[in-house]
């Protein structure tokens, strides 16, 4: 779990094909991994990947062929830059919202505009998505932590401001860039609540008997 407050920005060292997918190695200079360990996730580019080499200042991931058809991780090269978290520690306070590092979708950025110190983005959605999505809610685009401005039909915008512009690779963000898109995990529990079967509820009064 995470929380979609991106700790460092990382860069693509190494990129290995193999017969599963591909093998990523990411240094991360900024990142404290004094304390990780093999087997630890890490979120990148918001995709919760587990280290399966560690040194000093880099980590390595499997990215399985799944994850590359569902993210835009088939878009990573050597030499790009990367959006970095560490999984959520239970004693650590949540400053952005709940996210699980499973991405639900990739968007297309069609604009991006300046509204005074902030920048406003226009993203694009396939509209299987735009349910899940409501003007004020908290959405994770690319690993960051974000409220939704509005929506309308499958397009919605977020302001981001400029530490989050700095901090974060948005600052290299270019119409027709593909972003990890991932819905606020509450209204994804809320739909699997609604649209459960009433046939297959438990009957609360027949708990205990035999």
């Amino acid at each position: 779990m995470f929380t979609g407050i991106i700790q460092s920005k990382g860069n693509v060292v190494e990129v290995h094909s193999s017969d599963k997918g591909v093998v990523l190695v990411f240094s991360c200079n900024d990142l404290d991994l004094s304390d990780c360990s093999i087997g630890d996730s890490i979120a990148v580019n918001g995709v919760c990947l587990t280290v399966t080499e560690l040194k000093e200042n880099s980590f390595t991931s499997d990215v399985s062929q799944e994850t590359l058809n569902c993210t835009n991780f088939s878009e990573l090269k050597k030499g790009h830059n990367v959006n970095l978290e560490r999984s959520l520690r239970l004693n650590q306070g949540i400053d952005g919202h709940l996210v699980s590092g499973h991405i639900d979708g990739v968007g297309e950025v069609i604009s991006i505009d300046k509204e005074g110190s902030s920048t406003r983005l226009k993203i694009k959605v396939n509209k299987d998505l735009t349910k899940y999505i409501a003007k004020k809610g908290s959405i994770c685009i690319n690993g960051v932590s974000l409220t939704v401005n509005s929506i309308e039909t499958n397009i919605f915008d977020v302001n981001i401001v400029p530490h989050t512009l700095s901090w974060t690779t948005f600052g290299e963000l270019i119409e027709n860039s593909k972003v990890n898109i991932e819905i606020d995990i509450i209204a994804r529990h809320i739909e699997q609540l609604i649209s459960h079967d009433s046939n297959s509820e438990i009957d609360i009064s027949t708990l205990g008997k035999k």
